[in-house]
């Protein structure tokens, strides 16, 4: 059995006109959306083998939350380039790359590829939006990555921020 877990960078911040896209970090919201939503993963869930992470400021500082919150052993956690700016075909490949050591991974990136990937690799829901700071975790009935991308999972929970807020 492989599992993915999908998170959205939480909200960034969009005040500073001079910074690259890349290099945009989390604004209040998006770290008190983060700090709150892997207080709960950490309660209800087993922690990822592994983290694929873009290499966008936003993406690693969601993930980083995660990683102090759950005490994560940075080792099993890969800045990825190829997921910055990307699309499902790409994603994809990553996917498919993943060590078979690995049963459990964490993706944190961005939309659109979040939310297509999700649909892509389910039946169970329809997703309009992965909003950001959204967790969606998928489990596939295989022990190969490679055959991931290729199959429908069960969507296992979905937890959007918007689901305990009333902003």
């Amino acid at each position: 059995m492989k599992e993915l877990i999908f998170v959205r960078h939480a909200k960034s911040d969009w005040g500073n006109e001079y910074l690259k896209d890349i290099d945009r970090p989390l604004n209040d919201r998006g770290y008190s959306n983060a700090y709150e939503q892997f207080e709960w993963y950490t309660k209800t869930h087993s922690a990822p083998d592994f983290i694929i992470c873009s290499t966008a400021t936003r993406t690693i500082s969601t993930a980083m939350i995660y990683v102090r919150a759950s005490k994560f052993n940075l080792k099993n956690v890969e800045l990825n380039s190829k997921i910055y700016e990307s699309n499902v075909t790409t994603v994809f490949s990553v996917i498919e790359a993943i060590s078979e050591n690995y049963n459990k991974v964490m993706i944190v990136g961005h939309n659109p590829f979040t939310t297509n990937c999700c649909n892509e690799l389910n039946n169970d829901l329809f997703f309009e939006n992965v909003p950001t700071c959204g967790i969606v975790s998928i489990s596939f009935n295989t022990t190969d990555w490679k055959q991931v991308t290729q199959l429908k999972g069960k969507i296992n929970f979905h937890r959007f921020p918007k689901d305990y807020k009333n902003d």
